[in-house]
């Protein structure tokens, strides 16, 4: 309803209605006392809101919205509202928020509607209802939330009752336990805020990867329908027409039941790669230092949080037997859903890693605290935070207040790591290999804890041995040895220490021809050395021949770059039983090589002390596989300097800290600015476009593709613009691409004469096959305002032969003023160019390329070529006989754009012939099939534009959409209402019973009505407007 003075159904003055016998549209007035508003406040904002329980759901005016939210960070939940009439009105968009009512606190989406539609401020709708009781009385309305249970719109029951579940007796202090136990049992994901994250899929090229569905059991089918229609519910997965469809493949958890998973190993081959970097399992926990309690927390469905960007949805598409749909929230599968992840889960715990309270690799969070009562605060924190984002927990995985924690597969107590039990439980029960694959599964299981093992390489020497292809498999003794002791040695749990800033550091190193390994050790609180990290490396056939000082320097120089994020800005000791190593480095006059290395070492704030070899031997002769190295990174170093040098980078530098911009941060002495989740490298202006190239020569990407790259790693200003500078000035780009867009510049008609013999247009036709007077091309000449065509068989292309034909036209028509041609060879001739200057003719040149310069004649070719083949198709050698005629009919033909023929515009009156039906039939039929084919490419160009749109309709449209329920013959069904009139606002939305009575294709129905009630006795409605009547 609304206000009688404000209907645009002006009502007329009842009396002089009474004659009339039109309907009469009659509005009823509505009191502002019986209207029931309340004032809400989000934010800083207070406005009005109607509460009408009518409304399905919760709006606000778009004007009233701009002052909490911008609407560029609206969601795209859309969605078209159904009043009074057939007026319907769609969203802009919605956004959820917290309110309070009555004392309590309510999570309510709010539907943004265009502010001329809506008259209220907001209205709250029965959605509310989900979580609160609604009450009116003459004093108002109340509310009341409910005790049992809370709801939240799109999401099912959060049920945090999980006291048997999570173990918290051994926290010791009832006051804590307490506090702890209530923590978990209120957490509530309540998803009031959101983050500025989500995924964007850059492909390599625009070649879409598209695989058919594979086969499935029954079982299998069903299970697969299962999954998929929990995700449609949960808006996970929606219906996909995308030309883009990965298979899926069905994964047996240890439960036995079966998981959903799709193969995107094609479409990962064509991802660019998301750079954000995972941190390495070593620096987190270097991080727990000092702590003395944990707390480990464990996200659920993790990727299920962010959402995918909708211009890259269907990238994601997948498809089954019983349909394609594609992913609204990030999949697994894909190469860069896991630094998507940790960009989103970063984002939302931004401030809290920065003060230490949090720290996070992938889902897994750990907040290390100095005691219990650290610990608690630390977790109601990080549990506000998590609760404002919705995020869910896996409470079952999750170990709170604890002494000893397992983490990323480690067990951290008390400021040390070990390998976790279940890691060592599995290399117990590793049964004796009997295949070289066997050999090397172990060897790479036992290498995860290589770290652990003192000279790991040398005591699996004889199994690594054996994985060498010129080596027979002989598994016995050395290798049962070897296999039974790297078994004991794993599951006797070595323990290491925590690397800590500011302690006494030694990196002890010691080289042999077979290898060279180190120890990073580091003084712990009982005053001795202890272990933090082996390195042991095999060397190579090249390093083989190195001298012994050189192998030396090697094994330094590699173990700097392995503890690299240890040692840089430590002093710590190098100790090595090699006399001659600090002589080397001092030497003026190097080789290129250990050159290469002092430099190196450079970096580094060290001191050399030199032991026997008796005192190192818990480095002798260590060797191992080839593993990753930290190296330099030139590009980082180069951008560092830099920065240095420019004065607006440092200008946004000296405004860190001071709250004017706090997106900008320093890190390893880099400036960096925060933008939607991601960290990225501000670029000082002198290497800007270096770096746009950098992106850009990878694959020569197109603007937008190289703008996405470089913003996954780089802020630049102005982005755009500079990226479309590069790739226009780039060499093999503008060899290689098409041009884009719309042709440049118009089409320029050549000004015509209104005389005729003033504008020659002249080419040749050939070769054609060779006649018996060795004719092999026509010269064409074609008079630019009547049309009048003629058509001299010629031997060659030669600027004599032309020039022979233009001599026997001068002597009856003489000279024009002009003649068109093409570049070709006769035309650019100096014996043409003079014959011209001479008889005072302008000879005009087409563009190389641009035949459209010369169409009069190409078009007369077009006709000519195909009669010319049909005529001579018993002897193409005889083409030469039918061109005389062809040419009498052509220029005593009706021409389109003339309206006469070339003959009567030529000599005034109609050409006297004597009729060759056969040879004007194949003339007219050639002129109407070329007329007809560019009407079909006309239509056709109109059709695929049709399609185009089509296709674009069926996609936004279906994506709001699932698969119609199929109906029978005899279904008994309701359907919705589609007709409202005055007093029907609260009448039921739907009319029923119907039964299907014909089954029609499209998901259309003919119904009849059964029983006595509201609706037509016969009528048709489509699977859209209908559900099945199943009472009781």
């Amino acid at each position: 309803g609304h206000y009688a003075v404000d209907c645009t159904k002006r009502r007329k003055d009842s009396k002089n209605n009474k004659s009339s016998s039109s309907p009469v549209q009659i509005c009823s007035r509505i009191s502002k006392e019986r209207i029931k508003t309340r004032k809400i406040t989000i934010g800083n904002k207070t406005f009005e809101a109607l509460i009408d329980t009518g409304s399905s759901v919760t709006l606000i005016r778009e004007d009233v919205s701009k002052g909490i939210i911008e609407q560029s960070k609206l969601s795209r939940d859309f969605v078209v509202l159904s009043g009074l009439g057939k007026y319907e009105v769609k969203t802009k968009g919605s956004f959820q928020r917290e309110i309070e009512l009555d004392g309590d606190k309510y999570s309510v989406t709010w539907h943004v509607v265009p502010t001329p539609y809506l008259e209220f401020q907001a209205v709250i709708g029965s959605d509310i209802l989900e979580q609160a009781f609604v009450g009116f009385d003459r004093k108002g309305v109340y509310f009341r939330k409910h005790e049992d249970k809370v709801w939240f719109m799109h999401t099912q029951v959060y049920e945090a009752r999980i006291k048997d579940e999570i173990e918290v007796k051994h926290v010791t202090n009832p006051r804590i336990r307490k506090e702890l136990s209530e923590l978990i049992n209120n957490y509530i994901p309540k998803k009031t805020e959101t983050t500025n994250v989500s995924m964007r899929i850059i492909l390599k090229d625009d070649v879409p990867v598209y695989q058919p569905a594979r086969r499935l059991s029954f079982p299998e089918n069903q299970a697969v329908n299962k999954q998929i229609d929990e995700w449609l519910d949960q808006g996970i997965v929606r219906q996909s027409s995308s030309e883009y469809a990965s298979p899926i493949v069905l994964v047996k958890k240890k439960d036995g039941t079966a998981r959903l998973c799709v193969d995107y190993r094609k479409l990962n081959r064509k991802l660019v790669k998301d750079r954000f970097p995972l941190p390495l399992i070593e620096d987190v926990l270097d991080k727990l230092q000092d702590a003395k309690v944990y707390s480990t927390l464990d996200l659920k469905n993790g990727f299920f949080h962010v959402e995918v960007n909708e211009d890259c949805k269907h990238f994601t598409s997948f498809v089954v037997p019983d349909g394609q749909f594609e992913f609204n929230k990030v999949p697994f599968g894909l190469s860069t859903s896991p630094s998507v992840f940790q960009r989103y889960v970063y984002s939302i715990f931004r401030e809290l890693m920065r003060k230490g309270i949090v720290i996070i690799y992938m889902d897994d969070l750990i907040i290390p605290a100095k005691d219990e009562d650290e610990g608690i605060e630390k977790l109601k924190k990080v549990f506000e935070v998590a609760s404002k984002y919705g995020l869910e927990i896996k409470f079952k995985k999750c170990q709170f207040l604890r002494r000893r924690v397992e983490f990323l597969g480690h067990v951290v107590e008390n400021g040390t790591v070990r390998p976790s039990v279940a890691k060592t439980i599995a290399v117990k029960k590793f049964p004796v290999p009997t295949t070289v694959k066997q050999v090397q599964s172990f060897l790479g299981l036992t290498g995860y804890f290589r770290k652990f093992i003192s000279a790991y390489s040398k005591i699996a020497k004889p199994l690594s041995d054996l994985i060498r292809s010129d080596n027979p498999f002989v598994f016995e003794q050395p290798q049962i040895e070897a296999f039974e002791k790297l078994k004991k040695l794993l599951t006797e749990s070595p323990v290491l220490s925590i690397f800590q800033q500011g302690k006494t550091t030694e990196l002890h190193t010691d080289a042999s021809q077979q290898g060279y390994g180190a120890v990073l050790l580091q003084e712990a609180e009982d005053g001795k050395l202890h272990p933090v990290q082996y390195m042991s490396k095999k060397t190579t056939p090249a390093e083989e021949k190195y001298s012994s000082y050189e192998l030396e320097v090697l094994a330094v120089v590699n173990a700097l770059r392995k503890f690299r994020t240890y040692l840089m800005g430590n002093h710590f000791k190098i100790i090595t039983d090699c006399s001659a190593f600090q002589r080397t480095m001092e030497k003026k006059d190097l080789v290129t090589r250990i050159a290469r290395w002092a430099l190196l070492l450079e970096e580094f704030d060290y001191e050399i002390v030199h032991r026997s070899g008796q005192r190192m031997q818990h480095v002798d002769a260590l060797s191992r596989y080839p593993v990753a190295i930290i190296t330099s990174d030139t590009l980082t170093a180069r951008l560092k300097r830099a920065q240095q040098e420019d004065e607006y980078t440092q200008s946004l530098r000296s405004m860190i800290g001071s709250n004017n911009d706090s997106d900008f941060f320093d890190k390893n002495e880099i400036l960096y600015k925060y933008v939607d989740g991601r960290e990225l490298i501000v670029v000082p202006r002198d290497i800007q476009t270096e770096i746009i190239k950098l992106a850009h020569v990878k694959r020569h990407f197109s603007a937008a593709k190289t703008e996405g790259v470089v913003k996954q790693e780089f802020f630049i200003p102005n982005l755009s613009k500079q990226v479309q500078n590069v790739i226009v000035n780039c060499v093999p780009c503008i060899l290689t691409n098409k041009k884009s867009g719309k042709k440049n510049g118009f089409l320029n008609p050549i000004p015509k004469e209104d005389v005729p013999l003033s504008t020659y247009h002249v080419d040749f036709i050939g070769p054609l096959p060779s006649t018996n007077k060795k004719y092999q091309h026509i010269l064409t000449i074609v008079d630019a305002f009547t049309k009048f065509t003629w058509l001299y068989p010629v031997k060659s292309i030669s600027a004599e032969d032309v020039l022979d034909k233009l001599k026997v036209q001068q002597k009856t028509f003489g000279n024009p003023k002009r003649i068109i041609t093409d570049r070709g060879s006769a035309f650019t001739s100096k014996a043409f160019g003079d014959y011209c200057t001479n008889e005072n003719i302008q000879h005009f040149q087409i563009t190389t390329g641009v035949p459209r310069g010369n169409g009069q004649v190409e078009r007369i070719h077009r006709t000519l070529i195909p009669v010319l083949t049909k005529l001579s198709i018993a002897d193409s050698t005889k083409w030469f006989k039918f061109v005389d005629p062809l040419q009498r009919i052509l220029n005593s033909t009706f021409n389109r754009s003339t309206k006469w023929s070339p003959f009567e515009l030529l000599i005034g009156v109609t050409m006297r012939n004597k009729e060759d039906l056969h040879l004007r039939d194949l003339l007219m039929e050639e002129m109407m099939e070329e007329l007809q084919e560019q009407r079909d490419e006309l239509r056709q160009d109109a059709k695929k534009n049709i399609q185009k749109i089509q296709a674009e309709n069926k996609r936004t449209y279906d994506r709001k959409c699932r698969n119609a329920p199929s109906y029978q013959r005899g279904d008994l069904v309701v359907i919705q209402r589609t007709q409202f009139g005055t007093g029907l606002k609260l009448r039921p939305r739907f009319l029923g019973p119907y039964r299907i009575f014909k089954v029609k294709p499209r998901n259309r129905y003919d119904l009849e009505k059964v029983g006595n009630h509201d609706g037509p006795k016969l009528t048709n409605s489509s699977a859209d407007l209908m559900k099945f009547y199943s009472p009781g």
